[in-house]
Formats: structure tokens, C-alpha cells, sequence
């Protein structure tokens, strides 16, 4: 597999749920229930996939294959911000 092309579209999907969360984060007149519940689900995701990108850029910097990288749960990435 291409180990760039992983990481940028792991970067893509990034931009895109920074994209959705700066939307809902700049609605006037507040957010709906449902939108509250996004907006910690796109949180999630974020801390997720910023983590999943630092283990892939760790393993390549080792030697390691990038590739075995995975998803943690969220109680293990949650809060982690850039």
C-alpha cells in the first residue's frame, strides 16, 4: 500500500469533519439536541483519527509498517487536540 496516499486520506477526512463541526460550531441561535450529539460524535472522530495518523507517522519513523495501525477506542484518544 502507499503510506502517503493512507495518510492523506486520513488527512482528508479530517478536513472534512473540522469542515462539519466549524459549521455546526458557528450556527447562531444554538444547535438542536441532535446537533449537540454531532458535534461530540465529530469530536470523537477527530481525536480518533488525529491518533490513528501519530500512530502511523510513529511506526514509519521506527521501520514499522504503518499499516498495522488501528483505530483506539474513544476513552483512550478523548482529549487529545491540536
Amino acid at each position: 500500500m502507499d503510506h502517503v496516499h493512507d495518510d492523506q486520506q486520513i488527512l482528508a477526512n479530517i478536513g472534512t469533519l473540522v469542515e462539519e463541526e466549524r459549521a455546526l460550531r458557528q450556527r447562531m441561535g444554538g444547535l438542536l439536541p441532535e446537533e449537540l450529539t454531532r458535534l461530540a460524535e465529530l469530536e470523537v472522530q477527530l481525536d480518533q483519527a488525529w491518533d490513528l495518523l501519530r500512530q502511523r507517522r510513529a511506526k514509519t519513523e521506527f521501520g514499522e509498517d504503518p499499516d498495522t495501525a488501528a483505530v483506539r477506542p474513544a476513552a483512550e484518544v478523548e482529549g487529545y487536540r491540536n
